[in-house]
């Protein structure tokens, strides 16, 4: 086994260390100041490099943390454990965005220490494992039987350029699927191009399908080619179909019917060499019944079949899922990716996940930022897990029903949230889930949070207020301790009409 590195100026520290580790055959190498180890580890090899670096923080020569900066420069991986009889924020916070395993103040006690020594060598050992096998990873990931069907499906699908129909539930990676039908298929050369029909207003979906001719409506300054256009020779993911309007239902038949469509305002046909995609989340089938969707668009589209698992279905997937949205997180943020105990993987399994793989990437990315240590525990978990756990939610291997979860206000562009369970509100209250829905947003790629979350924040405020007065808007304004012309500025601005 590879020994544990301690740095320490202090000899009583070292000596100390080294006979309690020697006594747990944990093999040791000791310095007395930060440029004894980078020399040492210039020299290093695989085999007799550190498995685990303990460093004081204050040394003659230069600080832990410039050694922690130094060391996570060359060897990223490598557990780092700062030590300082300093015990303030300021080292604190330092030490776990240089990258730290964790924080360990003076005087500690020893067999806590040895403790927090041994489980970093666990953890390292386990992540070594980890990440040979997110090395190889593939763009999708899954062991659960249901998953291996859609890998299989995906791979019979390979050579061929058919219409796929992809349906499951909100989150559960329909788009993935998209998108390795597309790689693996004889268009990968081409463009692969997404549109989420639910998140475009009806008035503009049909400019954002097929473009427009300059003129063709107010604002029409320049001919914008549309989807169809931008996905030649390739594939067009058409997601949410269900929410379709009618109407463009029809031009969509059209298209697929003959291959040819216009432009708004166009009167040249454009032909169309496009493979289409769609998913949904709906029943199409009673859709169709309620005549909320064209039944002969619906046999177009349905030539062939793939239903995604919700989570639930593939709970054996959710610790290799949970490993590698940490290391995709830590990556994405620039950070040392954290670890998770065995105890928080059993936790997160008995999570029912409404959101699916969504949500369980949006709880890896609000880990990386806000678990407190490099080892993630179970108590270090979102609100909404424990509060799950405490209504006893059936075992992984129990069949678990749909717990219905609140929304946040509702938002034009549907976003993953991640929400407390229904009739529960998570310690810190609306605060906490306010936390956790930026914290999803954050990470979700968008630029417009600051923009989107105080619209929100508002227009759900001011209803409030309007409900409680019965729409009096003076007595809300009055109420809310705002001006009348600022309520009535705010009501036109945001829509609430």
């Amino acid at each position: 086994m590879k020994p544990i590195w301690i740095v320490d100026d202090d000899q009583s520290i070292r000596f100390v260390l080294e006979k309690a580790l020697l006594r747990e055959d944990l093999p040791t190498r000791s310095f007395t100041n930060a440029r004894e180890v980078l020399t040492a580890l210039e020299a290093a090899n695989d085999e007799d490099g550190p498995q685990i670096l303990v460093s004081d923080i204050r040394m003659p020569g230069g600080s832990g943390l410039d050694l922690l900066t130094r060391v996570k420069e060359k060897h990223p991986g490598l557990p780092v454990i700062i030590m300082t009889a300093f015990s303030d924020l300021d080292s604190a916070v330092s030490a776990f965005q240089g990258g730290a395993f964790e924080y360990l103040p003076k005087p500690f006690d020893l067999p806590k220490a040895i403790e927090l020594i041994r489980r970093a060598v666990e953890e390292s050992q386990r992540e070594e494992v980890a990440e040979e096998r997110m090395a190889a990873a593939p763009e999708m990931l899954g062991q659960a039987p249901a998953m291996q069907d859609v890998f299989r499906a995906i791979g019979r699908l390979s050579q061929s350029n058919v219409t796929v129909m992809i349906t499951g539930e909100s989150g559960s990676g329909k788009e993935l699927v998209a998108r390795a039908l597309h790689k693996h298929s004889p268009r990968a050369n081409g463009p692969f191009v997404a549109i989420n029909t639910a998140a475009i207003p009806k008035d503009l979906l049909e400019s954002e399908l097929f473009g427009h001719e300059r003129g063709a409506f107010t604002g029409a300054q320049t001919m914008r080619r549309g989807r169809f256009e931008q996905a030649e020779g390739g594939t067009l993911f058409l997601d949410e179909i269900g929410d379709m309007p009618f109407d463009l239902q029809t031009r969509l038949l059209r298209v697929l019917s003959d291959g040819h469509f216009y432009r708004v305002g166009g009167h040249n046909a454009i032909k169309a060499n496009v493979r289409v995609i769609a998913a949904t989340h709906q029943d199409l089938e009673q859709r169709v019944k309620e005549g909320n969707f064209r039944e002969d668009l619906f046999h177009r589209l349905n030539v062939i079949r793939l239903r995604l698992p919700a989570l639930r279905e593939r709970r054996e997937d959710i610790p290799m899922l949970a490993r590698h949205f940490l290391q995709q997180s830590a990556k994405q943020l620039g950070v040392e990716p954290k670890r998770i105990s065995d105890a928080a993987i059993e936790k997160l399994m008995t999570f029912p996940f409404p959101g699916n793989v969504r949500q369980l990437e949006n709880i890896c990315h609000w880990l990386t930022v806000m678990a407190p240590a490099q080892l993630i525990e179970a108590k270090d978990l979102p609100p909404e897990i424990g509060l799950v756990a405490q209504a006893d939610v059936p075992r992984p291997d129990v069949a678990a029903a749909d717990v219905p979860v609140p929304s946040l206000p509702a938002e034009p562009h549907p976003q993953p949230a991640i929400a407390p369970v229904a009739g529960l509100v998570p310690p810190g209250g609306w605060e906490a889930a306010l936390e956790v829905e930026a914290m999803a947003l954050l990470t979700s790629g968008r630029h417009d949070v600051w923009e989107e979350l105080t619209k929100r924040f508002e227009s759900k405020l001011i209803l409030t207020a309007l409900q409680n007065t019965r729409g009096r808007r003076i007595e809300a304004a009055q109420k809310l301790g705002i001006g009348r012309n600022t309520i009535t500025r705010k009501i036109q601005e945001l829509g609430l009409e």
